[in-house]
Parts: C-alpha cells; sequence; structure tokens
C-alpha cells in the first residue's frame, strides 16, 4: 500500500517569501513600543483572571491601558504624514 504524504513543507520551507522583507521588519520595529504596552496590558489582565481584582490590580490595568493608549496616540501622530506607496489619487 503506498501512503499519500504531504510536502508541501519541503516544497516551501525555503521560498523566499517566508523570510519578513527589511519593509516588514522596519514596520514591526516602529511598532514594537505599542506591542509591548499591549503586553504589558494583557499580564495585568491575566493577573486578575482567578481572583477577585485588588486596588492595585485595577490601578495596573488603569495605567497599562493609559500607557497603551499614550503610545499608540504616538505612533499614529508621527505616521499621519507618511503615505503609502499605490494608494488611491
Amino acid at each position: 500500500m503506498d501512503h499519500i504524504v504531504t510536502v508541501q513543507d519541503v516544497v516551501t520551507a525555503f521560498a523566499d517569501w517566508i523570510e519578513p522583507t527589511d519593509a516588514e521588519l522596519d514596520a514591526i520595529e516602529e511598532e514594537m513600543p505599542v506591542i509591548l504596552a499591549d503586553v504589558d496590558l494583557i499580564d495585568a489582565q491575566i493577573i486578575t483572571l482567578d481572583r477577585t481584582p485588588t486596588e492595585l490590580d485595577t490601578q495596573r490595568i488603569r495605567r497599562a491601558r493609559r500607557r497603551l493608549l499614550a503610545v499608540r496616540r504616538e505612533l499614529t501622530n508621527r505616521t499621519v504624514g507618511v503615505s503609502l506607496p499605490g494608494g488611491a489619487a
């Protein structure tokens, strides 16, 4: 009996398009403060999943949420003047 086996992983494992481009890495680097602030907020929320949040937990979540909003605002303000290639006229 012959087994049918997929070889897609073998075929695509070394394709050029799997690795991120320099532009994609730059975009990730630019968004890294937002990503880290989002992780801090999620960590603060995870802490309270299995217990009643204390006042300290509530403050930690509020502080993380404010930090995330501030970082998102800074990123948005930095990228407002940047135009993306291939946009409509």
